[in-house]
């Protein structure tokens, strides 16, 4: 069976304030900053951990694989969205985390070190069997993996039928808003939806936020969020649909208000709850 970081204290995983805005504006605050130059960690500060802690702590792992579009799709916002939601779990939750993000490949036997795994832009993905043969049993052994930011018919399209490679038996289904991973940490009232930083209009319809990304023939103004469930009915696979949390990650230290607006109230609340459901299931 997969094997978790220790959960530390009563308070578990939970935020140290119930509010998502006050904690971050208060515990961690608008990082106006990119760290461009020789900085690898591009401003995102580090922290040490207790070597009689490493067996205890949660590392962010984030899945390579290969698309038919263009290279290197998997490393969408990275390292800048990997090292700062690092960063806000150290800070900001019970969970003691590595400050060193790691990537991933699904055929690698150690894979299952990582009981959170990461994918980003799935939209044309292409898993070979060996992947597909390694993440089933990942999955199967008690792993968890977050799908994030792609938009639109045509790319969920691709990603379902790479998913059904791995469990032909399986089919993801919409969680609805009151399942525990919406409300574990923070009890959401919608399911948020986070668009890039570059779709993000303040005024884009009636006064209105614009929080999609458009794609041809799809309506992509609804985040769907799906998952595939095991046997017992805990999630092994969470599907962040026509969304992007990732960016909300990426991007907090580039606009104070698109931090606000989107990483703050959306972006990091949702990623918490996942993290959290993730880790105590």
């Amino acid at each position: 069976m997969m094997r978790r970081p220790t959960v530390y204290g009563s308070i578990s995983l939970l935020f140290l304030a119930s509010c998502a805005v006050i904690a971050v504006a208060q515990r961690g605050g608008w990082r106006g900053d990119r760290g461009w130059g020789g900085d690898s960690r591009r401003g995102v500060p580090t922290w040490n951990i207790d070597p009689r802690f490493l067996p205890d702590t949660f590392t962010f792992a984030r899945v390579r694989f290969d698309s038919k579009g263009y290279r290197d799709k998997w490393a969408t916002d990275y390292p800048d969205s990997d090292l700062n939601f690092s960063l806000r779990l150290q800070q900001l939750t019970a969970l003691k985390v590595n400050p060193n993000p790691v990537i991933v490949d699904l055929s690698d036997d150690e894979l299952l070190e990582y009981p959170f795994i990461y994918m980003i832009e799935p939209g044309d993905i292409v898993l070979r069997d060996d992947e597909v043969r390694g993440l089933r049993r990942y999955l199967l052994n008690g792993g968890f993996m977050m799908v994030d930011d792609f938009w639109g018919d045509v790319e969920y399209a691709s990603l379902r039928r790479e998913l059904k490679k791995v469990f032909p038996d399986r089919e993801a289904v919409e969680v609805p808003l009151e399942h525990e991973i919406f409300q574990c940490v923070y009890p959401l009232q919608e399911k948020p939806q986070v668009p890039s930083i570059h779709a993000a209009g303040r005024y884009a319809y009636d006064g209105q936020i614009q929080t999609w990304e458009p794609r041809y023939g799809s309506d992509t103004t609804r985040a769907i969020y799906r998952a595939i469930f095991d046997d017992n009915q805990r999630i092994m696979v969470f599907i962040c649909h026509n969304t992007d949390l990732g960016d909300g990650w990426e991007r907090e230290g580039e606009n104070k208000w698109y931090f606000e607006e989107f990483s703050v109230k959306k972006a990091y609340p949702m990623g918490i709850n996942i993290v959290t459901y993730a880790m105590t299931h």
